[in-house]
C-alpha cells in the first residue's frame, strides 16, 4: 500500500511563507517522481511542481522563483516551500507520486488547504 499525507496548510497573510510536507509510506527514492498540484476555488486541479527520482525538478510558470520542492530521504518526505504568497496562491494543495515500476498508476494525498488573505 502506498500512502501520501500532506500537512502544514493554514491561513496566511500576503507576503508570508509556508512549508508543506508530504510524508510517504515508503522511501521517496522508490518513486519515479513526486510532486504537488493545487486546486483553487472554482478551478480545476493544476500542476505545480515535481521532482524525479534523479533529483530533476520542474515548476509551473506561475510559481517559478517563488516555490521550491525538496526532499528528505531519511524522513520519507517531500516538501513544498512557498514564499511571497499571494491571494492567487489560495488553493487545496495535493501531494502526488508515481512508484518506480508502476508507471500506470499515480498516488494522491488527501490535500491540505492554503488560504492567503489579509
Amino acid at each position: 500500500q502506498v500512502q501520501l499525507v500532506e500537512s502544514g496548510g493554514g491561513l496566511v497573510q500576503p507576503g508570508q511563507s509556508l512549508r508543506l510536507p508530504c510524508a510517504a509510506s515508503r522511501s521517496v527514492g522508490n518513486f519515479n517522481f513526486m510532486g504537488w498540484y493545487r486546486q483553487a476555488p472554482g478551478k480545476q486541479r493544476k500542476f505545480v511542481t515535481t521532482i524525479t527520482r534523479s533529483g530533476i525538478t520542474h515548476y509551473a510558470d506561475p510559481v517559478k522563483g517563488q516555490f521550491t520542492i525538496s526532499r528528505d530521504n531519511a524522513k520519507n518526505t517531500v516538501f513544498l516551500e512557498m514564499n511571497s504568497l499571494k491571494f492567487e496562491d489560495t488553493a487545496v494543495y495535493y501531494c502526488t507520486g508515481q512508484v518506480y515500476g508502476d508507471s500506470q498508476s499515480n498516488y494522491w494525498g488527501q490535500g491540505t488547504q492554503v488560504t492567503v488573505s489579509s
